[in-house]
C-alpha cells in the first residue's frame, strides 16, 4: 500500500479554479464528512476546475477509512500547496507531526472553510502537553480552541431537537448582496440547528438557522425559538499577524448536501475564499458529479471497507 493510496486527488478541468488547490480535511463520526467532502471536491474540481486533494481519518493497520480513528489524517503535507483549507473533523487529537501542518497553514494568512463540527475539530484527552493542546475545543486558554478563535465558535450544544427538528437556513436581509450567497435560493438540510453563544472577531451573519417542527423542509418554525447563526465569514488573524478569510456553517453533513441551496452556498464560499468572489456565476453548476447516495446521520452507520481510492472518478 502506498502513500497516494490514502487520500484521492481530483485535478482540475476547466473552470474559473483553474490554478487553486483545495485540500479539504474530513474526519468525524457522526455526519459522515468522508462522504459529503468527496461529494463537493468532485463539483468544485469537474464543474469549477480547482484541483483538489481529499483527505480522510484512515486505519494504519489496513489502510481503510475509519471515521473513528481520531489519531490519523495521512496526507496533511498537500497544505503546504493548498490555496484553501476546508475542515470537517471532529474531536481529533492528531500526531504533533500531523497537526503541525494545520497549525502551519491556519497561521499563514490563508483561508478556511468549516464545516459542522468543525466548530469542535480537536480534543485533546490523550497528549494534554502537546504543543497544539490549546486548540482543543474545550480549552480556557486560548478559549474554545480553534474553533472559537479560527471559525468564530466553539460546540455549545444541539439548539433544535436532534434528529427530530430539522434546519431551514434564511439569509440575512442586510446581505442578500454579499457574493456567497448569489443564486442561493433554498437552504434546508435534516441535521439540527447548533447553539451559537456569540461570534468571536468582525463577523458577518449571511445565514440564520431556523428550528423546524419536524424533518421535513414543508414542517413549520418551532414556535418561540429564535434563530442562530447558520452560516458567517470572519477575518483570523494568526501567530504570523496575518489575516485570513474565514467561512463557517454549521451544516455540512453528507444528507445536508442534497440541498441544492446549501450546495452553492459553499461553492460560492470556495470562490469566495480563494479571492475569485468576481467570478462567482449568478447561477454556476453544483451538480453532483457521478451517483449520491449519502448515508444518513449517525454514530457507527458509516460505509464499512472502503479505501480513499473507491472515491477516485
Amino acid at each position: 500500500m502506498t502513500n497516494e493510496n490514502l487520500w484521492v486527488v481530483y485535478e482540475g478541468y476547466r473552470g474559473a479554479g483553474e490554478g487553486k488547490h483545495i485540500v479539504w480535511v474530513s474526519g468525524d463520526e457522526e455526519y459522515r464528512s468522508e462522504e459529503a467532502l468527496p461529494a463537493l471536491a468532485k463539483i468544485m474540481a469537474v464543474h469549477h476546475g480547482f484541483k483538489c486533494t481529499v483527505l480522510f481519518a484512515v486505519n494504519p493497520e489496513n489502510g481503510e477509512i475509519d471515521p473513528n480513528v481520531q489519531a490519523n489524517i495521512p496526507g496533511l503535507h498537500h497544505l503546504k500547496t493548498a490555496d484553501l483549507m476546508v475542515l470537517f473533523t471532529r474531536f481529533r487529537e492528531l500526531p504533533d507531526e500531523q497537526m503541525k501542518y494545520i497549525v502551519d497553514y491556519t497561521n499563514s494568512g490563508k483561508p478556511v472553510l468549516g464545516l459542522r463540527t468543525a466548530t469542535h475539530a480537536f480534543s485533546y484527552t490523550r497528549n494534554p502537553n502537546s504543543p497544539y493542546a490549546k486548540y482543543s475545543c474545550d480549552d480556557e486558554v486560548f478559549s474554545g480552541g480553534y474553533g472559537r478563535q479560527v471559525l468564530g465558535e466553539t460546540w455549545i450544544s444541539h439548539h433544535g431537537y436532534h434528529g427530530h427538528e430539522s434546519t431551514r437556513g434564511l439569509i440575512d436581509e442586510e446581505m442578500v448582496e454579499h457574493p456567497i450567497v448569489r443564486g442561493v435560493k433554498d437552504i434546508w438540510g435534516p441535521t439540527d440547528v447548533y447553539t451559537v453563544t456569540k461570534l468571536t472577531g468582525d463577523a458577518q451573519i449571511l445565514v440564520h438557522g431556523q428550528v423546524l417542527s419536524g424533518m421535513n423542509p414543508t414542517d413549520k418554525p418551532k414556535p418561540d425559538t429564535p434563530t442562530m447563526p447558520l452560516a458567517w465569514v470572519k477575518t483570523y488573524v494568526g501567530e504570523q499577524s496575518l489575516p485570513s478569510r474565514i467561512f463557517c456553517t454549521t451544516m455540512g453533513a453528507s444528507v445536508d448536501l442534497e440541498s441544492e441551496g446549501l450546495r452553492r452556498l459553499l461553492a460560492n464560499a470556495c470562490y469566495w475564499c480563494t479571492g475569485l468572489e468576481d467570478s462567482i456565476p449568478d447561477a454556476g453548476m453544483v451538480d453532483f458529479v457521478g451517483p449520491y447516495q449519502p448515508t444518513y446521520f449517525g454514530f457507527g452507520d458509516f460505509k464499512k471497507g472502503l479505501r480513499p481510492s473507491d472515491y477516485r472518478l
